[in-house]
């Protein structure tokens, strides 16, 4: 976690030169709201992953402490998020029931299937795990060698399934700035390493959903030094021969908001496709952990 606990300083660092008091950046179009969410909870924050339901109010929320909670949105008339009621932060178990152990607990990617149970991907060591019930023990997904091959703080960031349960993942790391980031398919109870996506800029995946209508999407974070981060949506088709080339549809200034990491994909009453982020708050004061909404187009 040495990387991160020097982003988190870098960041601080910000807010102690007093740039808190400059003038604020503008949100790209589509901006709804950003909830500053607070919670009396030792566990709560750290939050790197976000599943949201359909009708926008229920939601899974994972700690990459190896810890989740679950709750409820209440929104206001306009559909912003007015409040949240959400159960106490609980550690995600291991396959003997116990929680997961230290060096084991480094949980990054979501997936909230169909039937229910919850996927989770984890950065150390590579893995991903199939909770058929939060709360309960998990069911150890087989792990190609690869995994074993990645970076430590740089390896399972995102994770997302389809509406056939096909689960994607891929590493925050490409191996070069001029590789693409390869995305590794579980399917029939094997991995694929057959698709991937370009990399582009500076800009390093935390987070991926698909969308109601099969799209795939990939949440990217830059980290720009004491400016702090900003953060790019990216929007792909996924067809015979891999992804398109695919389109940004959101790319947030410098500094606008903190370190989000986490992105679920859904439509609102009234059919607008609805982007809900998180930001990790490191488990530092000077980092907010933020529920940012963006309405997308079709």
């Amino acid at each position: 976690m040495h990387r991160r606990a020097f982003l988190a300083v870098a960041a601080g660092m910000v807010l102690i030169a007093g740039l808190e008091g400059s003038a604020s950046p503008t949100p790209p179009p589509g901006f709804l709201g950003a909830f500053h969410w607070t919670m009396d909870d030792p566990r709560f924050g750290g939050f790197s992953g976000i599943e949201v339901s359909e009708n926008g109010r229920n939601i899974i929320v994972l700690s990459d402490r190896g810890a989740y909670t679950t709750g409820q949105i209440t929104r206001d008339e306009a559909g912003r998020i007015a409040s949240i009621s959400a159960k106490p932060v609980r550690p995600l178990q291991g396959a003997d029931g116990t929680p997961l152990k230290p060096g084991l607990s480094d949980s990054e990617g979501i997936a909230w299937a169909a039937d229910g149970s919850v996927y989770v991907s984890f950065e150390g060591p590579a893995r991903v795990l199939h909770y058929p019930k939060l709360g309960g023990p998990p069911k150890d997904l087989p792990s190609p060698r690869d995994f074993k091959a990645m970076q430590k703080n740089s390896a399972l960031e995102a994770l997302a399934i389809d509406a056939a349960g096909t689960l994607y993942t891929l590493p925050e790391r490409s191996g070069a700035e001029d590789k693409p980031f390869p995305v590794y398919l579980f399917k029939g109870g094997k991995w694929d390493k057959r698709l991937q996506i370009p990399r582009d800029g500076g800009y390093l995946p935390v987070g991926a959903d698909f969308d109601p209508d099969g799209r795939f999407y990939l949440l990217e974070r830059n980290f720009r030094g004491l400016a702090g981060f900003s953060s790019r949506l990216r929007r792909f088709s996924l067809g015979p021969k891999g992804f398109d080339k695919g389109e940004t549809l959101l790319e947030t200034p410098v500094g606008l908001y903190d370190n989000l990491e986490g992105v679920s994909i859904w439509r609102d009453a009234a059919r607008h496709l609805t982007a809900t982020m998180v930001s990790d708050d490191n488990f530092n004061f000077f980092l907010r952990t933020q529920i940012v909404e963006y309405q997308l187009p079709d």
